[in-house]
């Protein structure tokens, strides 16, 4: 009975799931010591070489993860050469998706890797709109990839937080008349900056319900026709001076919306 082995583990991406793997299967032999070896990012036959060169007269044995059929033909040619025992984790996985997709798969390295960085992104995303929302910071306007305008209960805030899970950085200022809008609202690339309106009956109404729900007085100018007619005006002025596109939010929903903005900015670029 073997009591002590190393365990090679050898993939083109982190190699963290071959890892886990082979570590919860080892677990299940109390009576023997392991190590685990990793190699990371192994993609060519001379770093397999290199690889199997180290390997000590020591009971081992490899796990790997890799998707390129060739790299994957060469190290199973070498295991079996030098009597080492091995263990294509993706192998089995992949054959069986095929059969079920009915489609051979891209065998792309990494790509989990690139799936962390996409979720690593979205999290940066989310929070620079917590961060720069309703006009905190205006530093972050230069910063942002779309700055978003307009007045209070225009759908700013539900906006930049649904276009910050989709990867994008996203400020937005609100245009308070008699408060002074942030230098940086007209330094910001006009191809960044979204102007956002919307019905004054539409706006009155979702007002109302705001007023209602933090249970203050309903007869605040904040709910007043008259205001909200001079507030859009005003709004309308300002995204004039900046040029930047106008979406009409009445009645729209914040996905439509979203999407919107993206073909905006997507074309504009």
């Amino acid at each position: 009975m073997i009591k002590d082995y190393d365990i090679y583990i050898i993939s083109d991406s982190v190699g963290d799931t071959a890892e886990q793997v082979a570590r919860a299967a080892a677990e299940q032999y109390k009576d023997a010591d392991y190590e685990i070896k990793k190699h990371p990012y192994v993609e060519s036959k001379a770093k397999i070489d290199d690889i199997f060169e180290s390997i000590p007269n020591k009971e081992s044995l490899v796990v790997y993860t890799i998707v390129s059929e060739e790299t994957t033909k060469y190290l199973k040619k070498i295991c079996n050469e030098k009597g080492l025992p091995c263990i294509d984790i993706m192998g089995p996985c992949l054959s069986t998706f095929s059969d079920f997709i009915g489609q051979e798969p891209a065998r792309e390295s990494g790509v989990i890797r690139k799936l962390d960085e996409d979720y690593f992104k979205r999290v940066e995303a989310v929070e620079f709109a917590v961060k720069y929302d309703d006009g905190k910071d205006p530093r972050g306007i230069l910063k942002a990839d779309i700055v978003l305008i307009g007045v209070s209960r225009s759908s700013k805030t539900p906006l930049s937080m649904y276009l910050a899970h989709k990867n994008y950085k996203v400020v937005n200022i609100p245009l308070v008349k008699g408060a002074k809008v942030p230098e940086q609202v007209y330094e910001a690339p006009r191809k960044k900056v979204i102007g956002l309106t919307i019905d004054p009956s539409d706006l009155i109404e979702i007002r109302r319900e705001r007023i209602r729900v933090l249970g203050l007085d309903s007869g605040v100018d904040y709910v007043s026709i008259d205001k909200i007619i001079e507030e859009l005006d005003y709004a309308e002025k300002i995204m004039r001076q900046v040029g930047c596109p106008v979406i009409d939010m009445t009645k729209k929903a914040v996905e439509e919306a979203a999407n919107l903005i993206i073909d905006i900015i997507n074309d504009l670029n």
